[in-house]
């Protein structure tokens, strides 16, 4: 049998919220470890346009590249690795991937989601280019563009309200789907003169990344420089749902202020939580979770006086001093 793989703190997922926090814990000198799946939505951006600092925007792959190169100045390791399985026992944890074991005393999830993409072929080309998922992301650069809010519930309404700031061609586009929002939604979409095209999509009309037009199956073209879809996400947090963390409704793991998880130990940050999924957001989300777990961990060693391991180097000690020499 393997012998697992063991750190104080083990990190799950590597994008801005697993990066952040591996940041404060190397820096707090905690053994850290980073298990990648190589799947942060971080990758779906091409021009990062509002993380604070790039005024000149930044792609998220790069982003990602200058923060794990950061937080390896700091002796946080890396693994690329799929965990399939969690569980603690007696304050530690016990985590399967695809080839090896790993253990260790606290444990955070920065797992994130996905944003289901349009089913529509070739929509896919299109991400983070003509294509995309958040109205405070992207709402700024589409600015006089014409606009499709893709989706059937309240949240399309919703984004076809909020772009308006940016726009004044903003469609709803429901292929086909029967339309799930309130008789307040529609009084506004009446309100507002929002078009909504209800005929199911036969295809979509781009050059390169770049959308074109909608085509709907009843022959009707719809011209188009932007796609917003509201489809919906799927949250991973299978790994908390094993480990016995309350998921909410939407399926996000929820955490307190200190972005611990209700199992003692765990903790959760970025998109997998109910927090705004903001790139920054989520970097911020991992400083209080790395934060917290040294906090946690120091209370820790004082109760279990192990501090001492820190005081066998020789330290500087008071000397007497002696009385001045009067001339």
């Amino acid at each position: 049998m393997l012998k697992p793989e063991s750190a104080e703190v083990i990190v799950v997922g590597g994008g801005l919220a697993g990066l952040s926090a591996a940041i404060y814990l190397g820096r707090a000198k905690r053994p850290t470890l980073v298990i990648d799946a190589g799947k942060s939505m971080a990758r779906w951006e091409p021009d990062v346009q509002n993380y604070l600092g790039f005024p000149k925007g930044i792609s998220g792959t790069k982003l990602i590249e200058r923060a794990r190169k950061q937080a390896r100045l700091y002796g946080v390791r890396f693994r690329r690795d799929q965990i399939s399985w969690a569980r603690v026992r007696k304050d530690r944890f016990s985590l399967r991937g695809s080839q090896t074991f790993y253990t260790c005393r606290r444990l955070l999830l920065a797992t994130g989601i996905f944003h289901l993409p349009p089913e529509i072929p070739g929509v896919k080309a299109c991400l983070g280019h003509s294509l995309f998922f958040c109205k405070d992301c992207d709402g700024y650069r589409l600015q006089g563009q014409r606009i499709a809010i893709y989706g059937w519930t309240g949240e399309a309404v919703e984004y076809a309200l909020a772009m308006l700031v940016y726009s004044d061609q903003v469609v709803i586009v429901t292929d086909g789907r029967v339309r799930r929002w309130s008789a307040q939604s529609a009084r506004w979409i009446r309100e507002y003169q929002i078009p909504v095209y209800q005929e199911p999509v036969k295809r979509l009309r781009r050059k390169g990344s770049q959308i074109l037009a909608l085509e709907f199956e009843n022959g009707r073209n719809l011209p188009l420089e932007a796609l917003f879809t509201t489809r919906g996400d799927i949250y991973f947090n299978d790994l908390a749902k094993h480990l016995g963390a309350k998921v909410n409704a939407n399926g996000e793991v929820v955490v307190d202020l200190e972005m611990q998880t209700t199992v003692r130990g765990l903790y959760a940050a970025g998109c997998v939580t109910p927090a705004n999924c903001q790139m920054i957001i989520a970097a911020g989300q991992g400083a209080v979770a790395a934060q917290a777990i040294n906090r946690d961990l120091f209370r820790k060693s004082l109760a279990t006086h192990s501090l001492r391991r820190f005081r066998r180097r020789r330290q500087l000690r008071h000397r007497k001093q002696r009385a001045p020499v009067v001339v």
